[in-house]
């Protein structure tokens, strides 16, 4: 079976690369079978990746201009109904009727714990939600991919990382040997598990607010705990400055393993930010090969 910490990449590997529109040139001399640790950063020398295959999700309602498309933040949104923004900013994070989180979530089981966020009402939006999103892939796994808010499509499904950001995201795990679909290690692929720092779609695709990031953090705390995780790859601004408890952008936390609650932490972009800015996507390719290395010291 494929060690999913190796960076050598068989032909499965390769095509997967290219499904994304990676080009890959190797040096003429081929690396060994099982590279060390040191030799990895040369190796990442000789790649070049260029991703693009997957289209972005269409904008809801009318087209939005380029300069517009520029301005949206990292999360995997679309542009918000400004309505709706507004009303849910009016009416506040917590509901009238709030119900406290129950004592003990840091000794819950994956039963309990994922019934308590199904009937959570300790924030509002609980209020507009279809389904919560809890988490998906296994949960033995050494890989913890952790996104921001859940969208659309992921309120509608219940699944984190779904629509045009997911499939890019597949595609990038299958490249380094990881699929969410998959437990233990089957055909040469490892398991890996999704969740989201908020279980519960902002209206309008919003922003978080602080008090809803605050107040879903337990439920996320104990999911890694339960996981138990060698690495924590965190997708998207808000997933990074809500686990590293920070305001620094990513662009200044890259490059560099972080911690949390004792795991290491290796920061990149959303996908859905990967998708309207795909020259960035050389640099998330980059922080999945330091993510790598990281698994490979453990």
């Amino acid at each position: 079976m494929t060690d999913p910490t190796r960076f050598d990449l068989d032909e499965r590997q390769r095509a997967m690369l290219a499904e994304m529109g990676i080009r890959v040139w190797w040096p003429q001399k081929q690396p060994s079978p099982l590279p060390e640790v040191t030799a990895v950063r040369s190796e990442l020398d000789a790649i070049r990746p260029e991703f693009g295959t997957v289209r972005p999700e269409p904008v809801e309602g009318q087209a939005a201009s380029a300069r517009h498309q520029q301005a949206q933040p990292e999360r995997g949104i679309t542009q918000p109904e400004r309505g709706a923004a507004r009303t849910a900013q009016v009416q506040g994070a917590v509901p009238a009727e709030a119900v406290p989180l129950p004592p003990g979530v840091d000794q819950m089981d994956w039963g309990t714990l994922q019934a308590t966020v199904a009937q959570c009402r300790a924030c509002g939006l609980c209020q507009g939600r279809k389904n919560t999103v809890f988490g998906v892939g296994d949960r033995s796994a050494q890989w913890m991919v952790i996104g921001e808010a859940p969208g659309e499509n992921e309120d509608l499904q219940g699944e984190p990382f779904v629509g045009q950001a997911g499939k890019l995201l597949d595609n990038m795990l299958k490249a380094i040997g990881l699929n969410r679909a998959v437990e233990g290690e089957q055909d040469g692929q490892a398991g890996v598990y999704i969740a989201n720092t908020l279980k519960c779609r902002p209206p309008g695709n919003r922003n978080p607010e602080p008090v809803e990031l605050q107040t879903c953090a337990p439920y996320l705390a104990r999911q890694v705990a339960l996981v138990k995780p060698k690495i924590i790859l965190a997708m998207g601004r808000f997933a990074v400055q809500s686990l590293l408890q920070t305001t620094e952008p990513i662009g200044k936390l890259r490059g560099c393993v972080h911690q949390y609650e004792g795991v290491p932490v290796v920061v990149t972009y959303h996908p859905a930010y990967l998708l309207r800015n795909p020259a960035d996507k050389a640099k998330a390719w980059a922080d999945l090969v330091l993510a790598l290395q990281t698994v490979q010291q453990a």
